[in-house]
This record gives C-alpha cells, sequence and structure tokens, in this order.
C-alpha cells in the first residue's frame, strides 16, 4: 500500500515512506480497535504567563503547540506534557499557529507585531521571519507541500510566501476590510480567502490572480472551507447563514439557515457529505451538502460555540463553547454523547444521550 500510494502522490518520496507506515499502521490500529471510552482530563499544562491564543498538533498527534498573549509558542510532547521548545523572537501577541502537517518538522508563527515566523521543531531555529503586512496576522497555513505559506491580515491582504528562501511571492490584493479566514485546496493550486467585506475570493496561488470573488453574504465572513475535492467551498457569516459555493462557476448551491445569531464556525467532514456550523446562539448544525438539508440540530451548550469539528471517520462531532465546556455528538442522530465541564482545578463528565445535555 505504500509504494501504491508512493506511485501514485508525488508528495510522498523515498524519504516520506517511513513516516507513511507508521501513519498506516497507527490508522490500522485505530480502525480495528474503536475506543469508546469516556474524554477525561489528561493533563493540565501550567507554562504560559499570559492566557492562550490558539493550539494545534501535529499530524502524528505526538507533539502540539500553543500560542499565547506572552509573545511566544511552545512546543509540547503530548503524552508526557513536556514542555519540549519557547520560540521567542515576537514582539506582541503570537495569534495564529501551524505545523507544516503532515511531516511536522517546521511550524509557522503569526503575530500582532506583523510578521510571521518559521522556526525547526528540531532545536528551534528560527529560518525565517516574513516581513510586509500592515498591521496583525491572524490567519495563517501552509501549502499541502509544505513549500509556501499563507498568511492574512487585519490590513485586508493575504501574502504568499517561499518558506525555503523567505521570499514574498504575491500580495493577494482585493479585498476591501480585514482577512479573516484562508485555506488552500488540497492540490495547493489555489487558496480560498474570506473577509469583513463580506466576500470570498478564490485565488490562483501560481499567479497570484483572484480568480472568482463569492458575494452573496450580508455580513462578515468568519469562516471558510475547502471540501477534500476543492470543487466546493463553504463560508459561515454573522449575517446567520453558511453558503455552499461551487468552486468552478461561482454559483452559491445552497444558502443554509435556521441559526438564530452569527455562525462563527464551518467545517466539512472528511468526504464532504456534510458539513457543520457553529453559532452565537448556542447551538450546531448538521447539514446534508448535495441536498442542503439540516439534519440535525445539537442544542446543549449555554454559550456561544466558537469551534466545531468531525472526528476522522465522520461519526461523531466535538464542540466547544464559552460555556467552559466541550461536548461530544454522533453525527447522526445529534445526541449528545459527552460533556466535558472544564473548572479552575478539573473536568467534569456524563455521558449517554439520556443524560442532561
Amino acid at each position: 500500500l505504500v509504494n501504491q500510494i508512493g506511485f501514485e502522490e508525488p508528495l510522498i518520496n523515498e524519504s516520506r515512506k517511513p513516516q507513511l507506515r507508521r501513519l498506516l499502521h497507527k490508522l490500522v490500529t485505530k480502525l480495528t480497535c474503536r475506543d469508546n471510552a469516556d474524554y477525561y482530563l489528561y493533563k493540565i499544562l501550567r507554562a504560559h504567563i499570559l492566557p492562550l491564543t490558539n493550539c494545534a498538533f501535529n499530524k502524528q498527534g505526538d507533539q502540539f503547540i500553543t500560542g499565547s498573549y506572552d509573545r511566544t509558542c511552545k512546543l509540547w510532547q503530548t503524552e508526557t506534557g513536556e514542555e519540549l521548545l519557547t520560540l521567542e523572537g515576537h514582539r506582541n501577541v503570537v495569534y495564529a499557529i501551524a505545523f507544516n502537517n503532515p511531516w511536522g518538522d517546521k511550524v509557522i508563527t503569526g503575530s500582532f507585531d506583523k510578521t510571521c515566523k518559521v522556526w525547526n521543531v528540531k532545536n528551534g531555529d528560527l529560518q525565517h521571519t516574513y516581513r510586509g503586512h500592515a498591521t496583525e496576522i491572524v490567519c495563517l497555513s501552509f501549502n499541502p507541500l509544505g513549500s509556501m505559506v499563507a498568511t492574512g491580515s487585519m490590513d485586508n491582504t493575504a501574502r504568499l510566501w517561499d518558506v525555503a528562501t523567505g521570499e514574498c511571492l504575491h500580495a493577494l490584493l482585493g479585498h476591501t476590510a480585514e482577512i479573516v479566514s484562508l485555506n488552500f485546496a488540497t492540490d495547493g493550486h489555489r487558496i480560498i480567502t474570506g473577509s469583513f467585506d463580506h466576500t470570498i475570493k478564490v485565488w490562483d496561488v501560481s499567479t497570484g490572480r483572484c480568480i472568482r470573488t463569492f458575494m452573496g453574504h450580508n455580513g462578515e465572513i468568519s469562516s471558510t472551507q475547502f471540501n477534500f475535492r476543492s470543487d466546493l467551498c463553504i463560508s459561515g457569516s454573522i449575517d446567520r447563514t453558511c453558503k455552499v459555493w461551487d468552486v468552478a462557476s461561482g454559483l452559491c448551491l445552497h444558502t443554509l439557515r435556521g441559526h438564530s445569531d452569527e455562525i462563527l464556525d464551518v467545517c466539512y467532514n472528511a468526504t464532504g457529505s456534510r458539513l457543520a456550523t457553529a453559532s452565537a446562539d448556542g447551538t450546531s448544525r448538521v447539514f446534508n451538502v448535495m441536498t442542503g438539508a439540516c439534519q440535525s440540530v445539537l442544542i446543549g451548550h449555554d454559550g456561544e460555540i466558537s469551534k466545531v469539528a468531525f472526528d476522522p471517520p465522520g461519526t461523531r462531532i466535538l464542540t466547544a463553547s464559552s460555556d467552559k465546556s466541550a461536548r461530544l455528538w454522533d453525527a447522526e442522530s445529534g445526541d449528545c454523547l459527552q460533556v466535558s465541564h472544564i473548572w479552575q482545578f478539573g473536568i467534569e463528565s456524563r455521558t449517554g444521550p439520556g443524560r442532561p445535555h
């Protein structure tokens, strides 16, 4: 299987095959040994001196990073909770962070100091500092090859950077308000940006040219995402709707309604057959992408839901809320499977659809 994937996927060269083999073994183990155990508090790590802004795992899940108002990014070992590195150098809040998954040997950090930095995960060395934005960087991403970085800023622009040289390849100009979301297509040839100007733009990565602009929302864009095939994308807005767009034609295929307050996050499942929305109204909704029908409403949180995600098989959904809890849901029925209440010194869990939500 490794050789077959390597033959069909140019990203997988000989040096990457051992890592791919380990990932496949891990996947087989997960699929054959389904774990239905409850989530529980594993560790509390207190190292940043100011609040966190973001966190991200590498592909293997054995390491993760945290960004903070203390102007640093820290690298942690997941199993032990050991702090491996402190990445220092920014002069303001470290707001957006990411690994170059699936390899996980580089980290990027975007800051309110208007710069993005690239770090070596093995030794913490600073490899490049990208300068060019006029105001805060609030979103960023590696392309699938890990050869390029995209940054989005409150200066209304996005920029594409060469990871190896640190050169700015393109400045993506056209939005008239802040860019708060960006995503590469699966093949890395296109990128979408979502802006407070109520629009989503599709850009050609090789030229920096805007291919298409999606218009139709009546409020600021909060979140965007391509599906895996990258023929569709979704956008969530403070106008309380989520829209499904055909990337090639620019047509809006569905306008998904039902929320009574702003949509703060949107996501596809792995196959792109379903999408989930998270809203300030305290609910999350699951929609059928083909028909636009709402399949379930996830009700139980007492505060706005800021993040939503499917698990890899697409059978469960995780939501995070300002009510200081995370909830695990059955994607098919909408039943709440578990509630994890995070208090100052611990966590309380309740499971089962028959328990209080």
